[in-house]
This record gives C-alpha cells, sequence and structure tokens, in this order.
C-alpha cells in the first residue's frame, strides 16, 4: 500500500523548459554579481563546477559544503565574505526567473487531494539549490514549504539524484519505507532510479525530459491530470 508520494519539483509541479530557465536565471546571477568583481563566464564555470561536484557527493558531507568548498577552490574567493550576496540574490533577482517558468492549477490541486484522502507528500527536487530558492519555487507552483513533510535542500541532503542513495537518505531521514513510497517526477534518469529502493514510479509527461532515451513504454506515464485519475482524485 503506497502510503507517501513524492514529487519532484522542476518540470513536475513547476512547469519549466530547463535550459530557458537555467539560462534566465545564471544571465541575471552574472549581472548582479558583477558589481563585486565576478566576471560572467568565470562564475558560470564555478557554479556549474559546484553543481557537478553536488551531484558526485558521496555522503561525507552536505551538499551545500561540498558546494561551498569548490567554488572557494575555483573563485579563490572565501565562503563567510561571499555567501551573504547570494543569499540576498536568491530573496530578490532570483525570484524575475518565475518569469520563464509556467503555472499548472492542477499540481497544487494535485498535492492538495492527496493529502486530504490521507497520504504523506515530500518534496524530492534535486537538492542543489539552497532552502531559500527552493521555497521560492515551492511557492512558484502555487503551494507553501509547510504543505510538504519535508523538502529536500542542499542545506540538508548529502547526495544527489540520480544516485540511488538520494532516495535512501530521504527514507531514512523520514522513517519511510521504500514499498510504500511513489515517486512522481518528469525526469526519467533522474526519478526512475527511486524504482532500485522498492518505490513505485510515475512519470508526468507535461515537461519531459529522457536525454537518454530511456525505454518508457511499461513505466506509469501520463498528464497530470492523468495521473489524478490514476490515483483515484
Amino acid at each position: 500500500m503506497i502510503k507517501t508520494i513524492l514529487f519532484d519539483l522542476d518540470g513536475t509541479l513547476l512547469p519549466m523548459d530547463q535550459d530557458e530557465f537555467v539560462k534566465y536565471y545564471f544571465g541575471y546571477l552574472a549581472r548582479t554579481m558583477e558589481p563585486y568583481g565576478y566576471e560572467k563566464d568565470n562564475l558560470i564555470a564555478a557554479i556549474w563546477t559546484g553543481t557537478g561536484a553536488m551531484t558526485g557527493n558521496d555522503g561525507t558531507c552536505t551538499n551545500e559544503e561540498r558546494f561551498w568548498k569548490t567554488f572557494e577552490k575555483i573563485t579563490g574567493r572565501r565562503r563567510e565574505d561571499e555567501e551573504e550576496r547570494f543569499y540576498q540574490f536568491y530573496q530578490t533577482g532570483f525570484q524575475k526567473a518565475k518569469a520563464v517558468c509556467g503555472y499548472n492549477p492542477l499540481a497544487a490541486d494535485t498535492v492538495r487531494k492527496l493529502k486530504e484522502k490521507g497520504y504523506q507528500v515530500v518534496l524530492a527536487t534535486n537538492p542543489l539549490f539552497p532552502s531559500v530558492a527552493t521555497e521560492s519555487r515551492i511557492r512558484w507552483a502555487g503551494l507553501e514549504p509547510e504543505e510538504f513533510l519535508d523538502y529536500t535542500t542542499y542545506e540538508n541532503c548529502t547526495y544527489c539524484k540520480p544516485n540511488v542513495k538520494y532516495y535512501e537518505e530521504i527514507c531514512r531521514k523520514l522513517g519511510l519505507d521504500p514499498n510504500e513510497c511513489m515517486m512522481v517526477g518528469n525526469d526519467a534518469a533522474e526519478d526512475l532510479p527511486a524504482a532500485e529502493l522498492g518505490m513505485k514510479t510515475y512519470i508526468i509527461t507535461d515537461c519531459l525530459i529522457n536525454l537518454k532515451n530511456i525505454d518508457l513504454t511499461d513505466i506509469e506515464k501520463g498528464s497530470f491530470e492523468d495521473f489524478q485519475k490514476y490515483m483515484g482524485l
């Protein structure tokens, strides 16, 4: 019996073209940081390298710690001098990225109907962002952070998708039985590994990402409307 539904955020609860979002986000970040002596290409390279370090994290430190260690090494700048500037950006300039995201009222409606039926709901977004940015994107989707049992951020995770240990970490932290969970996402390569733990999976196809051309023939999938029918909502 499924008791807990894990939802991805970007491209699932929050419709978006990921490439367009990243381009807009990085462009505005570079313009914001330019007065502090950051050169655009160097800054973006540092962010990407730090993101890669988080994606390959091995559980020995948080993704937050992994990112900043990498960022410091590449830029020669100290976290204690720079972190507040980035935090301020996520509170202000980052909010403009909402303009390149979509909105699907069925997403928030689905989360609330599932809770009404007694399911626990967890936000299992790839933990590459600080909580301030994740909480903003939750609100862009028409939800509040408090509506989830938990939500993953770079502060509270030591692994990332597609590593199956990311899903193990969530289950261990929340005391969940993977066989009683379902992972709902839009990225086949990142979200389907949850099945390795015994979780059921469902791929939302509205903003489908399948860069590795994984065969989805036998995978439960469909639009949010289809998912509501699938769950009997």
